[in-house]
């Protein structure tokens, strides 16, 4: 590999001949390699939607001129549609306000132009960074990147989980189950009401994540290093969220007070939240349906669950609930992605929150997961459920709760001993209640009608 020298305000460093990329990306390159977990692409095409609309704006406010801003508009646009993954290498284990990144960007743009367009001369810092601080410009990616991986694709993999689950529902409504309490036996339900409430606990989870979108949608851009909008020309902040608005068709709002966006994230904090409200929903949908597909013959198997692949490299024909468990592992991604954000939001200090890449790299990986495990689980598991009918039938006429009807003609105590001595013999509730003299035989069949009791 062949390198060039580049020369900045820390001195003199060797880059690869080939990169865009400048000084302080190559810099960053050499203290920041822990891990491999680099910046998520969401965050560079947010970036460089920014630093098109910041160049539209400047250019608009008389603050930068017409062949520099269609320099910087050129080289996004090309950058953005083109495979500069390469460009982009820097680690999410970098400085906290994410400096580098924008640094990088910055330099990616001017190598570019530099590159394709030499006649117009750009600097990473005066030019493309022109109105603009790390401190507001990563913020506000982290806050775009976001809502779009929301709108795009964690929205429309809940719309569709959702969608699954509501036809199971539907498709079940005529089939009575016992209930289970406590993981014992309870009085009887519709498997589709069982259903019911699974979606009704999405609909819940995907109504306080559409709540919480609202708050993502105000942008910290303008506030530049402290929230005080230092360097920006008269009307920046508002101009600039328009623009970016124009280019999204988001409709994104300037952050009323700028101080707070930068030196705290309290609305990771609650979109977190959110999401782990989505994950803790789907944790107990998913285990609750391993649990009824668990058997075949030792277990409850009132579902039948879709035959994927093999449960086993040893117990030939075994075949394992394998789309819940990769569900319910992701549940618990989301629940320890959720403490870090948490706890990186708690460290604003004055100014600036300097934990923002681990912040944005743990929303977005909860996301992702999220949004990738409910399309599998949808497709792979739910639509292709079935109810094994026969043994539903067989658990729920051998429920000693269905006891629980006649308590209120023969009273609570007397239930209760019809229950305890049929268990106790192996007998049914009506064989013992006829036994004991509590209720005739029509009485009974009258009493215990498991239509009624749903």
């Amino acid at each position: 590999m062949s390198f060039r020298t580049k020369t900045d305000s820390m001195g003199s460093i060797y880059i690869p001949s080939e990169a865009l990329y400048g000084a302080q990306t190559a810099r960053s390159i050499q203290n920041f390699s822990a891990g491999w977990h680099t910046m998520p692409t969401e965050i560079i095409t947010a970036y460089l939607i920014i630093k098109k609309a910041c160049a539209l704006t400047n250019n608009k406010l008389n603050n930068l001129d017409n062949p520099k801003k269609e320099a910087i508009v050129t080289a996004c646009d090309t950058i953005l549609s083109g495979d500069f993954k390469t460009e982009f290498p820097l680690r999410v284990w970098q400085t906290g306000s994410g400096t580098q990144t924008n640094m990088n960007v910055n330099e990616v743009i001017v190598g570019w132009n530099k590159k394709n367009n030499p006649d117009i001369a750009l600097h990473p810092n005066d030019d493309v960074n022109k109105s603009q601080s790390s401190n507001d410009t990563f913020p506000t990616a982290m806050h775009m990147a976001t809502y779009h991986l929301w709108k795009k694709s964690l929205r429309p993999s809940l719309d569709s989980l959702i969608n699954d689950l509501s036809q199971k529902s539907a498709e079940f409504s005529n089939i009575i189950k016992v209930g289970r309490t406590h993981v014992m036996d309870a009085t009887p339900l519709r498997l589709g009401d069982e259903f019911g409430g699974y979606v009704s606990q999405l609909l819940s989870a995907r109504a306080v994540l559409d709540q919480a979108a609202q708050e993502v949608l105000l942008l910290p851009l303008g506030g530049t290093a402290v929230g005080s909008g230092i360097n920006t020309p008269d009307n920046w902040s508002e101009s600039v969220v328009k623009q970016l608005s124009d280019l999204t068709s988001y409709t994104y709002v300037t952050a009323p007070n700028k101080f707070a966006v930068s030196s705290a994230h309290d609305v990771f904090v609650t979109w977190s939240a959110g999401l782990k409200r989505l994950a803790m929903a789907l944790m107990k949908i998913a285990n609750d349906i391993r649990w009824m597909g668990s058997g075949p013959r030792a277990g409850l198997n009132e579902l039948t669950l879709p035959i994927n692949e093999p449960g086993s490299s040893i117990m030939p024909g075994k075949v394992n609930p394998t789309q819940c468990e990769a569900l319910t592992q992701i549940a618990v991604q989301v629940f320890g992605n959720d403490a870090a954000i948490g706890f990186a939001a708690s460290q604003g200090n004055f100014e600036l929150n300097v934990y923002k890449p681990v912040i944005i790299y743990n929303t977005l990986e909860s996301m992702h997961l999220l949004a990738d495990g409910m399309s599998l689980f949808g497709k792979k598991c739910v639509q292709g459920l079935q109810a094994n009918k026969e043994n539903i039938s067989l658990h729920l006429n051998s429920s000693l709760m269905l006891v629980t009807a006649l308590a209120k003609y023969i009273g609570y105590d007397n239930a209760a001993t019809i229950a305890k001595q049929a268990h106790a013999q192996r007998k049914t509730l009506k064989a013992v209640s006829l036994e004991l003299g509590y209720t005739t035989e029509a009485e009974f069949d009258q009493w215990v009608n498991v239509a009624d009791m749903v």
